[in-house]
Order: structure tokens, then sequence, then C-alpha cells
């Protein structure tokens, strides 16, 4: 067995695990968490988001924030309730702007608060290339919603 294919061993039994973890929410979150890992959002058994950190706990609690640059999955979900899906590197059109906007503010906030109530899973990875191939697997393998990959 080659180098990749117990890396891809690995991905799968992390995988098994992840899915197999219990379902928490964000203010059930147990004290003690590993550091790195992968997480996954869900909702009524659909998988939402697959996301990859080095501070799982930190990360976690950030979808929450009132503050674009952290609260990344409820950005997202904010475009996707406005349409409002193109990014733009403009100030018009920029995070900044569509904040400014109440519809979009209201979106963002529901999506905050709709992200606090989602099911949780998470799994330790360590290295960052298992970590990075797992969050694709894992997306893939549970079709998340919201994970397409593209470049921005």
């Amino acid at each position: 067995m080659d180098q990749f294919d117990k890396i891809i061993q690995c991905v799968r039994e992390n995988f098994a695990e992840l899915i197999s973890s219990p379902k928490l929410t964000i203010s059930h979150l147990p004290k003690e968490m590993p550091g790195p890992g992968i997480y996954l959002f869900s909702e009524r058994g659909i998988a939402l988001y697959v996301g990859r950190t080095n501070t799982l706990r930190k990360r976690l609690q950030y979808h929450t924030r009132n503050n674009h640059n952290q609260a990344t999955f409820a950005f997202l979900l904010a475009r996707h309730q406005t349409g409002k899906l193109k990014a733009s590197y403009r100030p018009d059109g920029s995070r900044a702007h569509l904040l400014q906007n109440p519809i979009f503010r209201s979106e963002f906030d529901e999506a905050r608060e709709r992200i606090r109530q989602m099911a949780i899973q998470f799994v330790e990875e360590p290295d960052p290339i298992k970590q990075s191939i797992l969050e694709i697997y894992t997306a893939f393998q549970t079709k998340a919603v919201f994970n397409d990959f593209d470049n921005h």
C-alpha cells in the first residue's frame, strides 16, 4: 500500500467516526474538544456544510458571530436567501455593503440563529493534508448542500 492509499484509508476511518459521532448544538459543545479537525453542520438529517479548522470550538462559535468574516456559513446562507450569490470585490456589493441592506442584514441575523440550532458533528484530524481530503470526502459523501469548492 503506497502513502496515498494509507491516507485515504485513514480518511475513510475518520469519516466513519465523524458520521457516528453525537449530534450536538453550539450551546452544547463539550468543554474538552480537540483542536484541529473537520466539522459537519446538518439540519433535519440533511448535510449542509463541512468545514475544517485548527481550533474546532472557536471556529464553530465563530459561525454565529456578528461578523461577516467569521460567520462565513451564515453569510453564505443569507446570500442564498436573498439571491445575492455573486461575490463582489468592489465597495458596492461588498460584504460590508450587503450588510447595510436591511433585508440582507435580517437574513444574516436569521442565518446565525439558524446555525445555533443546527446539529454539529466533528472529528479530530491534526494533519493538514488529511484534513483537506477529509473535508472534500465528507462533502462529497454527504452531498453537503453548501460546499461547492469553487474558486473565488
